[in-house]
């Protein structure tokens, strides 16, 4: 990582408004460090979280194997240190065997929804290349929202 004396002592003391009044020049160099800072941080992280999972990681699969469990929540002793190991459980379901299941439950004359969580989507580059009576017809039920923006900052040379 770079050297980040260039910047304000304690950005986070310093306001919104200070901020966007620093020089054009400033604001481009405390972006640049900090996104090195955020990418030295996220491989120092990766690099802890896999130093944690060899000293623990055994440890907590046994203890989980022990507690009858395959995923959540189990809690080690490393001396003075108490180590809470969290293994989320991540589902995911087969999107062609669910439309199949849920023919078969229309087709018993069942409601899909009292089984299944149906939400109904459309890629916006499919929808751009509607034709636009296809397009008017789902104008009503679509609904756009801005993201939050990202801001990239170059310093260019003034010519």
């Amino acid at each position: 990582m770079s050297d980040l004396t260039l910047y304000p002592a304690d950005i986070a003391a310093m306001s919104v408004g200070q901020l966007a009044q620093l020089p054009p020049a400033q604001k481009a160099q405390i972006s640049r460090h900090l996104d090195e800072a955020l990418a030295w941080l996220k491989q120092a992280r990766a690099k802890f979280d896999a130093a944690l999972d060899a000293a623990y990681g055994e440890r907590a699969k046994a203890a989980r194997i022990e507690a009858g469990k395959d995923f959540g929540v189990v809690h080690l002793k490393d001396g003075p240190l108490r180590v809470t190991v969290d293994v989320p459980k991540r589902v995911s379901w087969d999107q062609v065997q669910l439309a199949a299941i849920a023919r078969r439950i229309a087709a018993a004359g069942e409601k899909v929804e009292d089984y299944l969580d149906v939400e109904y989507s459309v890629s916006e580059s499919r929808f751009s290349n509607w034709p636009p009576a296809l397009r008017a017809g789902f104008e009503a039920a679509r609904t756009v929202k801005p993201g939050k923006p990202t801001f990239r900052l170059a310093l260019v040379s003034e010519e």
